[in-house]
């Protein structure tokens, strides 16, 4: 067998020219290239998160595309950990993709990387293996809603003359900084690659490098005095930043981070350079993974100690705590520092919402501008939404496809999502959507450490939920279905998903159904938690809309387990 082609660099095609035999397949395809564009790596097909693949090699890659190229309207291609494994006849309603990545048995990092070695799996992440990612805004609002949360609690909703310090650039990090001035304030980020905050400037979503700590601050302080917004980077590991941030005596107002410890083979050690972390990386994995651990516990600590000079602090869906817990820190000093979904999010999944987003297949900017005109007349009611939009058209460039993410919530999606799928049919729109979302969604995923963090019931372990959401996503025809693990190795399992509108009904027909499910499990399994706001949306009288889900039991701590029980009751009568 020849060696297979090493692509460089890959452009998701454009316009209403097909290589597939539907728009079905061609639209996926397109997705996987877009993902490819957006590509911290594309060389070695990582995608983002340091590690986070589209493909686990180049012949399952163009195995891949090729499949996508001839796969007929009736047939489902099954991908494993990256690798397209076979092709099933099945009907022109299944999936046109099923995968599941990166699920592992008891899974630790050793036996990740021994698994990888022998080429037998890859690392998921969230939105890299299913072919969803967006580029750096894929997260962007749930930075800025978790910033509202802050404004609201703490700021009299504001953060105009108020400084945000935190660390990494990357693929998911790097918008942290344009989050922050979208609200007027300050931010000042941290990254020991200054290639990768070179890359954020010129997509725009970092305004200006310092050339040191010093002049960092300097800058932060003029600007907040002056009420005007400004995206900050320095050159420095996020531990020695943080450190000489505290000697300083210098205190921001909120600090966080988001540099790879869910990756610890990708979190760069302190006293490294990029180049000499790669090589120790390839050449003592063990000590690598040693000098990463002890890094991140300086910059855990220097958080805590933030939170405790009186900063805003929280862990910004890094798994910190828990890689400094298996390092040997104490797991109740980790545990002070609170998670962000717990602390400022999870009002909004107990109404269905999170990072749903949608992708212009045409790449036709036209598109987006006017889906997005849409949304403000169509959900003026909904201010969360409208304020979005509106940042959203003035401050987030477009990387690849012309795509956006909106915290929507149940009824929402699928009313958006039909009203897409008109304007198409209507001819308004130059080309199909691709309608996806983030795996950190309202009912996608368990983490116990993250998104299902101190959950009201305790059922923070119960990975019931993301597999149910699979299971109805298969039942709602979704065109792309993927169940994986990723994260800290063996501390999360989730579920992504892809749906496209072509104007067509059958189309209407998949959407119905998709966008309610999807959503809706994650309302379901917030109200069965006890949470009100679930239990509202659930019973017909949520804010976003009066459609209601059938709860055949509602979940209670007492039940009746057997004879014994109705003895217990008995007794007590």
């Amino acid at each position: 067998m020849s060696k297979p082609e090493i692509l460089y660099s890959v452009k998701a095609q454009r316009g209403p020219e097909l290589r597939c035999k539907g728009w079905r397949q061609e639209s996926i395809l397109r997705m996987l290239e877009n993902n490819m564009e957006n590509a911290e790596k594309p060389e070695e097909l990582v995608i983002y998160g340091g590690i986070g693949k589209a493909a686990r090699n180049w012949e399952s890659y163009h195995a891949i595309v090729k499949s996508l190229k001839e796969l007929e309207d009736d047939e489902t291609l099954v991908v494993q950990s990256g690798m397209p494994v076979a092709v099933f006849k099945t009907h022109k309603y299944a999936p046109t993709v099923v995968m599941a990545t990166t699920n592992i048995m008891k899974a630790d990092w050793p036996t990740f990387y021994d698994l990888q070695d022998k080429n037998l799996t890859m690392y998921a992440n969230y939105t890299a293996a299913p072919w969803e990612y967006i580029g750096t805004q894929g997260v962007i609002q749930g930075t800025f809603e978790t910033l509202s949360a802050i404004a609201r609690l703490h700021y009299n909703d504001s953060l105009v003359g108020k400084i945000l310090l935190t660390a990494g650039a990357g693929g998911m990090g790097g918008n942290q900084t344009r989050a922050m001035t979208m609200h007027g304030g300050v931010a000042i980020l941290c990254d020991s690659n200054v290639e990768i905050i070179n890359r954020r400037i010129e997509k725009k979503f970092i305004d200006v490098l310092a050339d040191s700590l010093d002049d960092a601050i300097a800058m932060a302080k003029q600007a907040a005095a002056e009420g005007k917004p400004l995206g900050i980077a320095v050159v420095g590991n996020a531990a020695d930043i943080f450190e000489e941030v505290l000697e300083k005596g210098w205190l921001p107002d909120i600090s966080t981070s988001m540099t790879p410890g869910h990756d610890p083979i990708s979190y760069l050690p302190a006293g490294y350079t990029v180049e000499e972390a790669e090589n120790l990386r390839d050449t003592d994995r063990t000590l690598y993974l040693e000098k990463a651990r002890e890094t991140m516990i300086r910059e855990l600590k220097a958080l805590i100690k933030f939170m405790d000079l009186g900063v805003h602090s929280f862990e910004y869906g890094t798994s910190h705590r828990k890689e400094c817990v298996d390092a040997g820190f104490d797991p109740k000093e980790a545990k002070r520092l609170p998670g962000f979904v717990a602390e400022y999010i999870r009002p909004l999944f107990c109404e269905g919402r999170g990072p749903f987003r949608w992708i212009c297949l045409s790449g036709d900017p036209e598109d987006l501008r006017k889906i997005d005109e849409m949304i403000l007349e169509k959900f003026s009611d909904d201010y969360l939404v409208t304020r979005w939009i509106k940042l959203a058209m003035k401050h987030i460039p477009i990387e690849a496809l012309p795509a956006r993410i909106c915290y929507m919530g149940f009824g929402q999606r699928k009313a958006f999502a039909l009203e897409v799928n008109d304007m198409i049919r209507r001819g308004e729109l130059s080309g199909p959507v691709a309608f996806s979302r983030d795996n950190l969604d309202s009912g996608s995923i368990v983490n116990p450490t993250f998104e299902s963090e101190n959950m009201k019931d305790g059922s923070d372990l119960i990975s019931d939920w993301p597999v149910l959401n699979g299971l109805l996503n298969a039942v709602g025809m979704c065109d792309l279905i993927a169940l994986q693990a990723n994260y800290s190795m063996g501390e999360a399992v989730h579920t992504g998903v892809t749906m496209i509108a072509d104007g067509t009904d059958e189309s209407d027909m998949r959407l119905e159904v998709a966008m309610t499910v999807d959503s809706g499990i994650g309302v379901v399994r917030h109200a069965q938690a006890g949470y009100e706001i679930a239990q509202d949306v659930a019973n017909g009288k949520g804010k976003l809309t009066k459609e209601s889900i059938k709860i055949p039991l509602w979940w209670s701590p007492k039940a009746t387990f057997g004879p014994k029980d109705l003895e217990k009751e008995d007794v007590k009568a």
